[in-house]
């Protein structure tokens, strides 16, 4: 089998030892003479992969029974209306804007109707940075988007919040350890670093869950809804649970969020260093200091090599590092299942490419 190098931002690249397993039981799950997909979410055997992959859920990230863990659909998009939906019917909601991302989310807020403000943004460099935020503690929440694929920037850590802290971690989900003390609610889409897209885990404080919703809230947008009935309050996408479930598996047996992020950094570091090494034929996107683990963005000086970069790139087996029409140039995206020695075959590449063309 000649599988391809895949630096794809999302839908991204998923650990072979899961992709081959479910293969493997595709049309007969675990002997039971029917697949996964065919069995009822009610059912004891589907139940066993649901709060399985719960429980994995809690574990890798360490969170308690203050916690609710609940498997939605939708994707973030979803997200950008549930949340002020449900937590935001008094207060004022804090942004800090990063990017594309809680671009829509800001603008989501203002369709639902809420208070809101936007209290730190790098709109104006182009976001190549993580600006300094600083949440009042009378706020609704506090909104932080902690990887933004298209610009290529990351937050090295939460910032500090006396009121909830919301966060989309979409695109770094289950790749780094979170410290959760101030967190009232993380969500992500799982098509990065969790399964296939389909699902959106959103992990809930449950004292959140007791606000009142904005009025009329429809009783699907309710995360009390689904946290009260176990996120089984109407057909869940089994397939993509199921996948979840074996990606949380194969991300335990790295040796949990900081295994991967251990591996995560040695990659992210052969790009880094091919792109500062390159004489200035490769520039970032991301200042040095705010630089992502998961997405690395950078363009070339001579803009009119970049199509014959792309080219030769997927000639040579590599595919996705066209970068993101807002900013084009080349992006990368090495996410948990793309090995060590697949970035380290793109880093050689382009210090060869550099070489032919510099």
């Amino acid at each position: 089998m000649n599988r391809k190098l895949n630096f794809s931002a999302g839908p991204s690249a998923l650990p072979l030892s899961v992709l081959e397993r479910a293969q493997n039981e595709l049309t007969d799950y675990q002997g039971k003479g029917f697949s996964i997909m065919e069995i009822s979410h009610r059912s004891k055997i589907f139940e066993e992969v649901h709060y399985g992959a719960m429980a994995k859920a809690r574990e890798l990230y360490g969170i308690g029974e203050e916690f609710d863990v609940l498997f939605l659909q939708g994707g973030a998009h979803l997200q950008f209306a549930m949340i002020p939906l449900n937590l935001a019917a008094k207060g004022v909601a804090q942004y800090a804007d990063t990017g594309v991302w809680t671009s829509k989310a800001i603008k989501e807020a203002a369709n639902v109707g809420i208070a809101y403000e936007v209290v730190a943004s790098s709109k104006e460099t182009s976001y190549d940075r993580i600006p300094e935020v600083k949440f009042d503690g009378d706020a609704a929440y506090g909104y932080v988007c902690t990887n933004n694929t298209i610009y290529g920037t990351q937050y090295r850590e939460l910032p500090r919040s006396k009121a909830p802290l919301v966060v989309d971690a979409s695109s770094d989900f289950f790749s780094r350890p979170v410290d959760f003390t101030d967190v009232g609610l993380l969500y992500g889409g799982a098509q990065k670093n969790a399964g296939p897209s389909g699902v959106t885990v959103v992990i809930i404080r449950k004292d959140l869950l007791e606000r009142a919703c904005m009025e009329r809230t429809p009783t699907m947008l309710r995360y009390d809804t689904h946290a009260g009935a176990a996120s089984l309050y109407n057909t869940p996408p089994t397939f993509g649970i199921y996948l979840l479930n074996l990606t949380l598996g194969w991300v335990q047996e790295q040796g949990g969020l900081a295994g991967v992020n251990r591996i995560n950094e040695q990659k992210a570091a052969l790009l880094y260093g091919a792109i500062d090494g390159s004489g200035g034929f490769y520039k970032g996107h991301a200042q040095k200091d705010s630089r992502s683990l998961m997405n690395v963005s950078f363009t070339i000086a001579n803009r009119e090599l970049e199509a014959a970069f792309i080219s030769e790139s997927e000639s040579a087996g590599m595919l996705g590092l066209k970068g993101h029409r807002h900013v084009g140039g080349i992006r990368a995206s090495i996410y948990n299942a793309v090995s060590i020695e697949n970035v380290r075959t793109l880093a050689e590449f382009m210090k060869e490419f550099a070489r032919k063309n510099g």
